[in-house]
Formats: C-alpha cells, structure tokens, sequence
C-alpha cells in the first residue's frame, strides 16, 4: 500500500513540475502566462489529476485564466503524453488554489494587529 501511495506522490510531482514548464515556455496564451502550479492531487487510478493553481493577475480577472486553463488543457495532457512514460494520462482539472491568497491576507491582518499593539503599549527600547 506504501509503495502505491509514493508512486502517486511522485506522479503528482512530475505532472506539476512538467505543467508548470509548459505552461511557462510553451503556451502562447497570454491569460496563462501569469499562473503558477501550487499542487498536483492524483486519483488512486491515475485518471483524473486535480491540478491546484494559483496567478499573480488581480481576482476579478481569475475566469480569464481558467478559461485559458481549459482551452489549453488538451494541449497539456497530449504533451504530457510525450514527457511521462504512463499507460494512462489522467484528465486534467484546473481548480483556483485560494491558500496562497488567504495565507497573504492573514499575513497582513497579522502585521497590522503587532503594529496596534506596537502603538498601544509602546516599550522603552521603542523610544
């Protein structure tokens, strides 16, 4: 059972690293340009791959990249294809990663809160 785990594991790592290579040099699609492979999830059957990523392009602009994910994805898996030696390539699901963002935000909310404590209680040495 351990071995099958760490085959799925080292599947997903090289279906992200080859994505994200792809996507970088290959695609010409300019709504993609900016994405970033965060993770890589694969079924125990190697069929499906839920492919988790994440842009540097503001929120609202997110469907733009999605829709580029999708009209790329049959280009993908057929490079895929030629850069793993699978019997099976898995269908490929694009899904908005949102932990890079809400990881930001706490990030921020927490920098703001030790500056109001700052300024609340200030020290000795802070003066």
């Amino acid at each position: 059972m351990s071995k099958d785990f760490s085959r799925s594991l080292r599947i997903a790592d090289q279906i992200q690293r080859e994505l994200a290579d792809l996507i970088q040099n290959e695609i010409k699609d300019p709504r993609v340009k900016q994405t970033t492979i965060t993770a890589v999830e694969v079924t125990r059957d190697y069929s499906h791959a839920k492919i988790f990523y994440t842009t540097l392009v503001h929120r609202d602009e997110n469907s733009l990249v999605e829709e580029g994910l999708e009209h790329a994805k049959g280009f993908l898996r057929s490079n895929l294809s030629h850069r793993m030696k699978l019997r099976l390539v898995p269908q490929l699901h694009f899904v908005y990663d949102e932990s890079v963002e809400r990881g930001f935000r706490l990030s921020k909310l927490i920098d703001e809160a030790v500056a109001q404590d700052k300024s609340l209680h200030p020290t000795d040495s802070d003066n």
